[in-house]
């Protein structure tokens, strides 16, 4: 009996490691790339939806190869400011995402997002492959007939995506003191005083309404 139980305790061991590759191959992970203006927020928003199992800030778009903040929000880097998603297609396709995303942002706008102006705050849907293309522009001619307006945000071809720096990661829930206007405070509380203070809910509430998700009342 006691010869037997290196032997199940093996037989367990193994048992449990072919479990958990199981269940990581019955999960569909895919990535989705969105300019949103603020990769703040975009963040902000996307970390609620069910299914999505991280999110990371960083720039796509552009010609400089590993840009910094600085270089992006200064121009001429052709780079969005923009947040790659990977997400389990079993939980939430990506469909949903790409309809969730136009009613996170004013789609309407081509010279940036709310008080942030410029380039680096364009909106975009940055596909990988024909399929997803195909989805996403089904998505933006669905979207199109909800609003009044043309939706002028583009659908461009998926290219190299920096990892922005690590400040810029989970910002919203950062809890490091930052200075701003009203002196030292964290960063989550930046984060919702430039929020509020930007105008992005009330303006995606003018334009989607209820079907705004994160917008709030």
């Amino acid at each position: 009996m006691t010869r037997a139980k290196p032997f199940l305790l093996t037989l367990a061991i193994l048992f449990g490691i072919a479990m958990q590759v199981s269940s990581a191959k019955a999960r569909d992970i895919q990535t989705a790339i969105f300019a949103g203006g603020c990769f703040w927020c975009v963040e902000a928003d996307f970390d609620m939806v069910k299914g999505v199992i991280s999110t990371t800030s960083g720039y796509t778009g552009g010609t400089t190869r590993n840009p910094t903040y600085k270089q992006v929000t200064k121009g001429g880097t052709g780079h969005y400011e923009a947040v790659r998603i990977r997400f389990d297609a079993h939980v939430v396709s990506y469909k949903e995402l790409v309809d969730i995303f136009w009613r996170t942002v004013d789609p309407l706008d081509a010279g940036g997002q709310f008080c942030d102006r410029g380039a680096s705050y364009r909106t975009a849907v940055f596909v990988k492959g024909g399929a997803q293309r195909m989805v996403a522009e089904a998505s933006k001619a669905e979207a199109d007939k909800a609003i009044s307006g043309k939706i002028v945000t583009p659908i461009l071809n998926a290219g190299a995506f920096y990892r922005a720096e690590a400040i810029h990661q989970g910002y919203y829930l950062g809890k490091k003191r930052v200075l701003t206007r009203f002196g030292y405070v964290t960063q989550a509380k930046a984060y919702k005083s430039y929020r509020e203070g930007c105008g992005r809910d009330k303006r995606v509430r003018q334009i989607w309404g209820s079907a705004a998700p994160f917008a709030g009342s």
